[in-house]
């Protein structure tokens, strides 16, 4: 269940934990719920259990790429309508064709600013920006 303070919840997906924290942290700061997944199974179940507004995965993780869990999400009425922010390591591009059948709206390259992922996810999101505290 959403706090009613929430923006809304977005669930962030990476199997680099340092990455995780950073995001969240950007995120909740910004007044959005997170919810956290190591791998592409793991979100796929929580998701199962709570939609979210926004996924933010890795491209590369054990078990499921990102790819194969906006795949994943695409297939399921449920989460069909769920968009997908893919993060990547810088210089792997997705091949034509490598995102269809999936629910990827954005691509953003490894190693990123925090305040332009932000950025990027209020754009996908329709959020209009809240102010945060210096």
């Amino acid at each position: 269940m959403q706090s009613e303070s929430s923006r809304g919840r977005i669930l962030v997906v990476d199997d680099e934990a340092h990455i995780v924290h950073v995001v969240s942290l950007k995120l909740r700061n910004a007044g959005f719920e997170v919810r956290t997944a190591s791998d592409g199974d793991e979100a796929l179940a929580l998701l199962c259990e709570e939609p979210a507004m926004l996924v933010v995965t890795d491209l590369q993780m054990p078990t499921m790429t990102g790819i194969e869990l906006a795949r994943a999400m695409a297939a399921r009425p449920a989460l069909a309508a769920i968009p997908v922010l893919m993060l990547t390591a810088r210089g792997h591009l997705l091949g034509e064709g490598e995102a269809s059948g999936s629910n990827i709206a954005r691509v953003v390259h490894k190693p990123f600013s925090p305040r332009a992922l932000l950025a990027e996810i209020e754009a996908l999101v329709g959020a209009t920006p809240r102010r945060e505290a210096a």
